[in-house]
């Protein structure tokens, strides 16, 4: 069962929304509310899976909310619905689920819930990855790979807990994952989805990736975060 909040200080639109979560099989609106400071104290407590937000609001509004929540660490997801364009390039770099202009058709907001639910069930990576190193073979988890990094003739796995290295090439390792939230980002870099926490600006060509768990950053090229905006965020 997906878990959703919804907040609009328009109460038309308010309605609007709750009438389409409301009608949707697999989920279940818990949080309904005029202001993103009433969202702001009660995700503290009870988090949602997925918030569906305005942005501009009185006193706090929705990017804030956002921003808040990134910040955080927090699971919740963000769709912005909005009057207003001028917002995307942020919501971009807050890395949201989606991002939806008022007036909207109903079919629009449903398909986007329809696929954040096929994101997170496919999220969950199972398996474990073998790799030679030091010549030992080393099982790892593959859902505690954060990402792959190619540098020079080595190849460094970066996890939660620990790094290693191996000989064994990109090409190698990426077929024996083939997980949906692995996504070769580049031809010096692999990374699991689950842990990307933003993308930040770097040249005209690449962005860089900042995950969760891990000081270390990857890069994807601007073609391949066109396909994972299109694709999964």
């Amino acid at each position: 069962m997906l878990t959703v909040g919804i907040v609009d200080d328009n109460p038309r639109d308010l309605e609007k929304l709750e009438l389409i979560v409301n009608n949707m099989e697999n989920v279940e609106l818990i949080l309904k509310a005029n202001s993103a400071d009433e969202v702001y104290h009660s995700i503290q407590k009870t988090p949602v899976d997925l918030l569906i937000t305005d942005i501009e609001m009185p006193g706090m509004s929705g990017y804030q909310l956002a921003d808040f929540i990134q910040l955080n660490n927090m699971k919740s997801a963000v769709i912005f619905v909005t009057a207003k364009s001028g917002y995307a390039v942020h919501a971009f770099e807050l890395n949201v689920h989606d991002y939806i202009l008022k007036p909207f058709n109903p079919d629009r907001l449903i398909q986007s819930i329809d696929r954040f639910t096929e994101k997170k069930d496919a999220g969950r990576v199972t398996g474990r990855l073998f790799i030679r190193s030091d010549g030992d073979l080393v099982v790892v988890p593959k859902a505690e790979i954060i990402f792959l990094e190619r540098t020079g003739r080595t190849t460094t796995i970066h996890t939660i807990n620990e790094t290693y290295e191996t000989y064994q090439s990109l090409g190698e390792l990426e077929g024996d994952i083939r997980e949906s939230m692995f996504i070769r980002s580049h031809r010096s870099f692999i990374i699991n989805l689950q842990y990307v926490k933003r993308f930040a600006s770097y040249s005209k060509k690449s962005f860089v990736v900042i995950f969760e768990g891990s000081s270390g950053k990857a890069l994807v090229t601007k073609e391949k975060l066109k396909y994972l905006q299109e694709n999964y965020f």
